[in-house]
């Protein structure tokens, strides 16, 4: 069975994880690339419904099978971290039923900054915060924060009405995360969208070029 890449996706609720995938998909699929996502919530799958109606029957970007939501029924750290045989257990099948797919996106329920994803779950996590969390957030830390490949910092159109410096956030998270990328962005307006999907092509599928293009030259 081919492995198929696997991106999770965390952070604190709110802070803009749906959002972030059904702007990113789009540029995905712009550039031919095939996208699954699984939705984790603790009691309700509510983000999952609502993804799979914005880009299968809006946009029709995927067919409503790829979009996959699963009720936790506990922690969010439990079924991607300690334990996270459920969500393997789905990309298991999507992994048998569709060798198509060039990338799997797991979104984690919504939780604090301790959030990370086991290794045999997802091999790139992206974590997401927001500045309305105030200029501290970055340098709070947390495992989420320091130890992501990717650190997204969204909603910078609020920073003046929060009384939150952009570049006090900037300064704290190059020295928080220690040279590891980060970058600013805002998901109602795309901006930084682009560069998220950049690094995701270089960074996980190492520009590779997308399975439907690969067997049109066949």
């Amino acid at each position: 069975m081919t492995h198929i890449p696997r991106i999770g996706i965390g952070g604190p609720v709110g802070s803009g994880k749906s959002m972030l995938i059904e702007r990113m998909v789009p540029m995905l699929a712009k550039e031919g690339y095939s996208v699954s996502i699984i939705s984790n919530d603790v009691i309700s799958k509510e983000d999952a419904d609502r993804m799979r109606t914005n880009l299968a029957t809006k946009k029709g970007l995927l067919p409503e099978n790829l979009v996959i939501g699963i009720a936790t029924g506990g922690c969010p750290h439990t079924a991607i971290r300690e334990d996270p045989s459920m969500n393997l257990s789905v990309i298991e099948e999507m992994e048998s039923k569709h060798s198509e797919l060039d990338l799997i996106i797991i979104e984690s329920g919504g939780d604090n900054v301790t959030t990370t994803f086991s290794p045999i779950l997802a091999d790139y996590f992206i974590y997401i915060i927001d500045v309305a969390g105030g200029d501290k957030y970055p340098r709070k830390g947390g495992l989420g924060i320091v130890s992501c490949d990717l650190l997204l910092i969204n909603k910078i159109d609020l920073a003046s009405m929060v009384g939150a410096d952009l570049e006090i956030m900037q300064r704290d998270a190059k020295i928080i995360r220690n040279e590891k990328p980060f970058e600013f962005i805002n998901c109602k307006t795309d901006e930084g969208i682009k560069k998220v999907t950049e690094h995701i092509i270089h960074d996980v599928l190492f520009d590779s070029v997308p399975k439907s293009a690969k067997s049109q030259m066949v």
